[in-house]
């Protein structure tokens, strides 16, 4: 399937690109998420027409990503968790768990903007938890996991 980015799309290309994507994965996510049209020459010159304007939101968003990412510079959160006497976690701290300890610091970020490359955390200790803010700015926050008393 073939398709045009209307905005820039993490691994997959800018505004303005035509790319091929698998048919599932432009149906159910790109084309209904307005990330990106059918490449169709009707939707091809109305792009070019529209490009100008495409180009000035990214911009607009890319400014607001930034400025969010400023509130992470030194951030560090410090989360309380049931541990065993070995440092084991009952349980684990999650992206729903780092999402409210920041609202708990009036940093308001959503759940899928969490990344945590080695999955929950399932141990006492301090971690680095990347925040994906747009395809261009993340953020890292220190992540201190200590047991309740």
């Amino acid at each position: 399937m073939n398709v045009i980015l209307l905005e820039t799309v993490e691994n997959l290309g800018g505004i303005g690109d035509l790319v091929k994507v698998k048919p599932g994965y432009g149906r159910n996510y790109l084309l209904p998420q307005g990330k990106a049209a059918l490449a169709t020459e009707a939707n091809m010159k109305a792009i070019e027409a529209r490009r100008a304007e495409l180009e000035k939101a990214a911009a607009e968003e890319l400014a607001k990503a930034k400025d969010r990412a400023k509130a992470f510079e030194g951030l560090e959160l410090i989360v309380q968790a049931n541990a065993g006497s070995e440092g084991k976690l009952f349980g684990s701290v999650g992206p729903i768990d780092i999402v409210e300890a920041l609202a708990a610091v009036q940093v308001e970020i959503e759940r899928a903007e969490v990344r945590m490359p080695d999955g929950p955390v399932q141990e006492l200790g301090d971690f680095t938890i990347g925040i994906h803010l747009h395809s261009e700015v993340s953020a890292d926050v220190l992540l201190h996991v200590v047991g309740e008393e």
